[in-house]
């Protein structure tokens, strides 16, 4: 009876001892598997995509124009949606974006909507371009996704950009 309680305390010793052990590791962060490419695209459209809520803003605030009012909140209820869905991928593999600090100034509805003209036609040529080319499955979903919303911003900002005087 002795042998048995002492080989038992023996072997809830042993027990605690892993347990304890293992608790203490640390968790490796995962490290990414994403192509430089991919990546560069992720930190860049995470980037972009933070200015563009950053410009919405300032165009609901101080557009003139209605239109323009319009189009800035639906910047920020778009870009804000895929940002999030860009976080999400980014923490699966391992990157940090970095938060955007927008040094912006208004100008006027003009401008910001010529802006928005030119920022939307090398945005969606770069989602296109990723998601045709790139390498992550899930990223490239993303992108392809997303370039169609894009595409619609594009259209409505030349929309909106032809009504701006």
């Amino acid at each position: 009876m002795k042998n048995k309680l002492i080989s038992c305390l023996g072997i809830l010793t042993l027990c605690f001892a892993v347990t304890v052990t293992a608790a203490e590791k640390p968790i490796a962060a995962k490290t990414s598997k994403l192509s430089a490419k991919d990546k560069a695209f992720m930190l860049e459209a995470g980037k972009g995509g933070q200015m563009e809520v950053n410009w919405g803003k300032l165009a609901a605030q101080n557009g003139q124009n209605p239109d323009v009012k319009k189009f800035g909140n639906r910047m920020i209820t778009d870009h804000s949606k895929w940002n999030n869905e860009l976080m999400g991928l980014a923490k699966e593999e391992g990157v940090t974006i970095p938060t955007a600090k927008s040094s912006a100034k208004w100008k006027s509805d003009k401008d910001y909507m010529a802006d928005m003209v030119e920022d939307h036609t090398k945005d969606l040529a770069a989602f296109q371009s990723e998601a045709q080319n790139g390498s992550d499955p899930d990223l490239k979903k993303w992108a392809d996704k997303t370039a169609k919303g894009v595409k619609k911003h594009l259209d409505m900002a030349k929309e909106v950009q032809s009504k701006v005087k």
